[in-house]
């Protein structure tokens, strides 16, 4: 009772602005609920002079919460539907991950980009946007204004892929009478699930495919998504080896990401009951609360950003995301061209 006493002042409030974010995020696909919350809450928190009795809850919301939705997320993930879906597009979702995380890597020691956002936005280009980083930021204990340029950055980028890949894909000929060349280049190419449903939609709509499109690209989307399991498990063993921790023990417990282990749980359970029967379509409820949590979050590190810091200092992340991204497509493009998919 005393804690709710203590966060709910700060959880009412990335609530209030949760929820006009979830409406206007089905408004306005492309741009996401998410980004709507975290802009909300950047722009409140220049108005909030006195945060303490709301910093506790924000500071939960951010965390904990943000644990949470990964965890639902794994409801989503059919593991059978994925390993069909895997054998095809495995190969191009290693490649684009590999050359995300080289990318990033190389950047940070050229460009100086401190390590904590380097890793975020490596991260979150290479595998899922504002999942990824949730996840990660969780592991790598990143603060709040770190995880809002990197969902800043990946936003810019997503919202361009969402625009201009369909016309890319009819410019270099991608099959019309079928959504699989696009399907498998938008879930490869794009980060957030939002802009690549908006990119296959559009795809669809442009060749009226019904949802061939989309329904690849989702489910490649969500087997780039699993991703995160193996990523977040070397970054905290990683993290564990670091010059910092070697001459002092180490609390495994603390560092260990295991919110990690209830996502694949979570997996597990969606795959066996629909083995069993039980429809994907009553884990969708799971997967809906997954992606207001993280608008809450979203809004809790809005709340908790320094807008006019995050500018100033957004340059460097801005190149490196342009660089990934660039990366991803290429190879997302040369891959498809070599398995004779377009």
């Amino acid at each position: 009772m005393k804690q709710i006493k203590t966060l709910w002042k700060g959880l009412l409030l990335c609530l209030c602005i949760a929820v006009p974010s979830y409406f206007l995020g089905k408004q306005f696909p492309v741009i996401g609920g998410a980004v709507f919350a975290i802009l909300i809450g950047m722009l409140l928190a220049v108005f909030l002079k006195q945060k303490d009795a709301l910093l506790p809850g924000i500071t939960f919301t951010s965390k904990k919460i943000l644990q949470w939705a990964v965890i639902l997320l794994g409801f989503g993930l059919n593991l059978n539907v994925i390993l069909e879906t895997g054998s095809q597009s495995l190969p191009i979702i290693v490649s684009t991950i590999t050359i995300s995380l080289v990318i990033a890597a190389i950047l940070k020691k050229l460009l100086h980009i401190p390590s904590k956002i380097s890793t975020l936005v490596g991260v979150g280009s290479s595998i899922c946007g504002g999942s990824a980083i949730a996840a990660t930021a969780s592991v790598i204990d990143a603060d709040d204004e770190e995880v809002a340029q990197a969902i800043s950055v990946i936003f810019f980028f997503n919202v361009l892929a969402a625009l201009i890949f369909p016309a890319l894909g009819a410019w270099l000929g991608f099959q019309s009478t079928s959504g699989e060349a696009f399907g498998i280049f938008a879930g490869t190419a794009i980060n957030d699930t939002s802009s690549v449903t908006a990119a296959a939609s559009t795809w669809d709509s442009m060749y009226q495919l019904g949802s061939q499109t989309l329904d690849k690209a989702v489910t490649v989307k969500l087997t780039r998504t699993l991703a995160i399991i193996p990523i977040t498990l070397f970054l905290a063993f990683f993290r564990m080896k670091q010059p910092g921790n070697a001459s002092q023990k180490v609390n495994f417990r603390k560092i260990f990401p295991f919110f990690i282990l209830f996502f694949v749980a979570a997996s597990v359970i969606t795959t066996v009951a629909v083995q069993f029967g039980v429809s994907a379509s009553a884990f969708a409820p799971l997967k809906s609360l997954s992606h207001f949590f993280i608008i809450m979050a979203m809004a809790a590190i809005g709340l908790n950003t320094n807008i006019v810091k995050l500018v100033k200092s957004g340059g460097k992340p801005i190149i490196m995301g342009l660089c990934c991204w660039a990366g991803i497509t290429g190879v997302s493009l040369i891959a498809q061209r070599l398995m004779n998919l377009w």
